[in-house]
């Protein structure tokens, strides 16, 4: 009865019951909603396919992202490093964030994209195809990306086309780089091997892997780089990453 006794008191009580009710409705409007979209049910009520629309939590990148449907010849791409960073960054691997583990002690940059393929590992497989290595080195395998338009962000997920690699031998372990292209790209889309782009640009992916981490007066790291390798080689050294990963990781 308190609410009766003045206009305004009356319009207060009418204001916050509206607001009650909206909530409500809204509520329930929400339930149902997450509901159809997270559990697989039509505005029916009847189930559909049983993927959902969404992932509802974020995956891990390494972990919980696919390599593909049309692995080895194209597959998908986390990238970490752009050819802007002056910042080594890398995925972590308990948390799936991104981290940056150290800036470039030179002036080092990227000539391309760079990140590396998910549910793939590099071990015995790997290093199998690596004559001069000692064994995989432990991580997912990694690629560089070429495309025609510049891309400057990273954490981004990109289809691209596989056509060749580097062998790159860091101390003693397999540390292969995979060279790609962008898939539909609208310049480089007709590359099909390693042969289709111009060698000045294999000549900086080589030239960037062997000194990014030279400092001059200091012992640098012992990196080699035996061969520059085709499409062909390139797409077994994919399929050998991912047995690696399905022997070290699988259900």
């Amino acid at each position: 009865m308190v609410f009766l006794k003045s206009n305004k008191s009356s319009s207060l009580f009418l204001i916050v019951l509206s607001g009650i009710i909206i909530m409500l409705f809204t509520g329930a409007k929400h339930s149902d909603l997450d509901k159809q979209i997270n559990h697989g049910i039509d505005s029916t009520g009847e189930k559909h396919d049983k993927n959902p629309r969404f992932v509802k939590w974020r995956p891990h990148p390494w972990h919980g992202l696919e390599v593909g449907e049309n692995a080895p010849d194209i597959v998908n791409t986390y990238i970490e490093i752009t050819p802007f960073d002056y910042i080594k960054y890398e995925v972590d691997k308990l948390t799936g964030y991104l981290k940056a583990v150290r800036p470039n002690k030179t002036s080092s940059q990227s000539p391309t994209l760079y990140g590396f393929i998910p549910k793939t590992y590099c071990d015995r497989r790997v290093r199998d195809l690596s004559p001069n290595s000692t064994k995989g080195d432990g991580d997912p395998l990694d690629i560089c990306i070429i495309s025609e338009r510049p891309i400057a962000k990273s954490e981004i997920l990109l289809s691209v086309k596989v056509i060749g690699g580097l062998q790159m031998v860091d101390h003693g372990e397999a540390d292969d780089k995979i060279i790609a292209v962008l898939e539909n790209d609208i310049a480089w889309q007709t590359a099909k091997d390693i042969d289709d782009i111009p060698e000045i640009m294999i000549e900086r992916l080589r030239h960037f892997f062997l000194t990014y981490k030279y400092v001059p007066g200091e012992n640098n790291p012992s990196v080699k780089i035996d061969k520059v390798y085709n499409r062909e080689h390139a797409l077994k050294v994919i399929e050998a990453s991912m047995q690696d990963y399905e022997e070290n990781f699988g259900e």
